[in-house]
């Protein structure tokens, strides 16, 4: 039961992106197509809103609930981001879907995105597998 927020936390995210039809196929085809800026607008909209928070987190020395450090690492950008990016990218245009919609996409009556999900934790298995052996 304590974990209770977590489940209305993880409804209440996929209620959002059902509504603001984050998981629609044919709105990330037309992403992937560039014919219109309905995609665009959230995930600038989610950039920015992170950039924000990134930076009052910084600038305020906030720390976590339960009273730790927040640290955030600076990232580097290697090979293996690229090609994970690119792999990652292939998967989503694909799918029309990326990881996050997924659970919505199944709980909103759409039984053909366990596709999807079982090609998502096969990947992170193989992932996790090879981890060692791949470019970062």
């Amino acid at each position: 039961m304590k974990n209770i927020k977590f489940i209305v936390i993880g409804a209440v995210f996929g209620l959002v992106l059902t509504k603001t039809e984050a998981v629609s196929w044919f709105r990330i085809q037309e992403m992937f197509r560039f014919q219109s800026f309905h995609m665009y607008g959230i995930i600038g909209s989610a950039i920015v809103v992170g950039m924000i928070s990134i930076f009052i987190i910084r600038k305020l020395d906030a720390k976590a609930i339960n009273g730790e450090e927040i640290i955030i690492p600076d990232k580097k950008l290697n090979k293996g981001s690229i090609i994970g990016g690119t792999i990652f990218g292939m998967g989503w245009a694909l799918a029309g879907a990326c990881p996050g919609p997924l659970y919505a996409l199944l709980g909103a009556g759409y039984p053909v995105i366990l596709v999807s999900i079982l090609s998502a934790l096969a990947g992170t298995w193989v992932y996790s597998r090879y981890r060692l052996k791949l470019p970062h």
